[in-house]
């Protein structure tokens, strides 16, 4: 807010009935009202323009956990290698953001390292997505790359070992840092979700690790 960072809780009129999905999520636009002690109440929750959701089993039904509401764009992270591109595993979430009705971008890092990263990576151009190609040691895409995150609120997702906070620092210093910290919380237990946050980029936009994507379903 306008004010700062303020903590809120829930109005138990929007937990009313039995709830088929998170309430409030990060991304979400919610409206707020501050208490004479600081802490402040969440009266409302804006519409959702899409989410990305995990359906999470339960007893009762199933449950939708949402990693990001109102994502601008998906950013899918993998290296050309070392590791080893797992191109069945960049193919199965270009397949839930078509479902989900998110844009994608695809980022082939560490370029550096082979001598055509289009001969893996170009496919992907070929039927319409955005490939950015990038290289942390010789400075390659790092502009362009920055440019497609800024004012929009990205989810950035990708196997471990392919440069995404090496990326994120060499385009803010300090933000891959941030948000591997946060990565790192969230994977010490299943479906963690107290630690999620976003993430400001420096001339506006937003970025949120979103290491739940492994286990999203079709």
């Amino acid at each position: 807010t306008g004010e700062g960072l303020v903590i809120c809780q829930l109005r138990g009129k929007l937990k009313r009935g039995r709830a088929i999905g998170d309430i409030a999520a990060l991304g979400d636009h919610v409206q707020i009202t501050i208490g004479a002690d600081g802490s402040g109440a969440i009266e409302t929750v804006d519409e959702r323009k899409q989410a990305i959701v995990r359906l999470d089993p339960r007893p009762q039904g199933e449950y939708q956990q949402i990693l990001l509401a109102n994502a601008d764009q998906a950013v899918f992270v993998f290296a050309c290698a070392n590791p080893n591109p797992k191109l069945r595993m960049l193919d199965r979430f270009l397949v839930i953001t078509e479902k989900q009705k998110i844009p994608a971008v695809i980022i082939a890092n560490k370029i550096d390292l082979v001598e055509n990263a289009k001969e893996v990576f170009g496919l992907y151009e070929s039927i319409g997505y955005r490939v950015i190609y990038t290289s942390t040691k010789t400075g390659a895409g790092l502009d362009e790359m920055k440019a497609q995150l800024q004012n929009k609120i990205n989810a950035l997702a990708g196997p471990s070992g392919v440069g995404k906070s090496s990326l994120l620092n060499a385009i803010q210093d300090g933000l891959g840092l941030a948000v591997n910290e946060i990565s790192t919380a969230m994977n010490k237990g299943r479906h963690t979700t107290v630690t999620r946050q976003l993430f400001a980029l420096n001339g506006g936009g937003y970025v949120a690790d979103t290491p739940g994507w492994k286990s999203l379903a079709l």
